[in-house]
């Protein structure tokens, strides 16, 4: 596990969503076999922001299927990083993979008895705010959560 506190400029050239100079981040670099520490580091980061114990489940799960999607679908090592900001706790998943967005990822709910698909859909639901961008430096997925 890497966790470091690493300050950030607001805004970056590719449009990546990005936290407040000066504000904490923490950060953790991860592979598939990962994912139960992925989990362990977003229920650490969520107590320690003070989230409600009834929200730190639904966080859990939006987190596990965006990160399971970066490793799964992006490339084989992604970045998770969390930091608070206006109240909320974000997270951003980035893996250097990217795509072309034919439509809104997460919109249209899966077929009946769909076996996959689910991830951003549910993830989508679960987070206050759920934001996409892939380009040329891979594809950064930063979402919100009320605390």
């Amino acid at each position: 596990m890497n966790e470091d506190q690493v300050p950030h400029p607001r805004i970056r050239a590719d449009g990546d969503s990005t936290p407040p100079i000066g504000t904490a981040v923490f950060e953790m670099t991860f592979r598939v076999g990962d994912l139960p520490g992925v989990r362990d580091f977003a229920a650490l980061q969520a107590r320690r922001a003070g989230m409600p114990e009834s929200a730190v489940g639904d966080y859990l799960v939006a987190v596990n299927e965006v990160a399971t999607n970066a490793v799964t679908h992006g490339t084989s090592k992604a970045c998770m990083r969390v930091w608070c900001d206006e109240g909320d706790l974000v997270v951003q998943i980035h893996d250097e993979g990217h795509w072309i967005i034919t439509d809104t990822p997460g919109m249209t709910a899966p077929h009946d008895y769909s076996t996959s698909g689910m991830g951003l859909w549910v993830a989508r639901r679960l987070a206050k705010e759920l934001t996409l961008i892939t380009g040329r430096t891979g594809t950064h997925l930063t979402m919100r959560f009320p605390l």
